[in-house]
């Protein structure tokens, strides 16, 4: 893939933006350096992505839902992460108008956890988490919480599969592989390109024993 440019918007489908480098937002949380925006024409990540977050750092007095990413997560161009509670809609009352702050409801974190894949144009919706190495459909809205593994899709979203076996799932959470450094992330690309979990557990074991 070639790099973006500094300069926004871009207009190429392979220019990507590394949101580690680019988020300024005190409210959304990165982990690592490898999760990446794809085919950002847009204004990218913080801009187009993440909507109704405010800038201010969350106080006691005034809470802000916060947004958390795990690395070697992929968003696919013109998705969208749904922050800010019921964004001042309160359909329990008579008006759901946002007359004022008291139809403000926190909806809790939003957490998207390591490997995962959001396709274009899907939805996460506020206070979701996805697990690791889950995968959200082209167009999906996701209003509940994903499994780690599983791919979803529609509206609203559902479980299409899992990508592997429970037992293999089960197996690759223990393995904790991403709390591995991003050094060794990478240099086990081989081992991460197949479908072959438990030849990855044993290279990384034998990983973990030389260390």
């Amino acid at each position: 893939m070639h790099q973006s440019h500094t300069d926004l918007p871009v207009k190429h489908w392979c220019e990507f933006e590394f949101i580690s480098k680019t988020v300024k937002n005190p409210n959304i949380h990165i982990s690592g350096n490898y999760s990446y925006y794809s085919a950002f024409w847009d204004r990218g990540f913080e801009r187009s992505v993440v909507r109704y977050l405010h800038d201010k750092p969350s106080t006691a007095e005034k809470p802000i839902d916060q947004l958390y990413i795990g690395n070697f997560v992929s968003f696919g161009a013109e998705c969208v992460i749904m922050m800010g509670g019921n964004q001042l809609h309160r359909t329990d009352w008579i008006a759901a108008f946002p007359f004022d702050t008291r139809s403000f409801v926190a909806a809790g974190d939003t957490v998207i956890a390591d490997g995962c894949w959001i396709g274009s144009r899907a939805m996460i919706m506020q206070g979701v988490k996805l697990g690791e190495g889950a995968v959200v459909a082209t167009g999906a809205v996701v209003t509940k919480d994903v499994p780690p593994y599983a791919v979803v899709g529609g509206v609203p979203a559902k479980i299409i599969k899992y990508r592997f076996p429970i037992d293999k799932i089960q197996k690759l959470l223990a393995l904790k592989l991403y709390s591995l450094n991003e050094k060794q992330i990478l240099s086990m690309r081989e081992q991460l390109q197949t479908d072959d979990v438990d030849q990855l557990c044993n290279y990384i074991m034998a990983l973990k024993t030389q260390n």
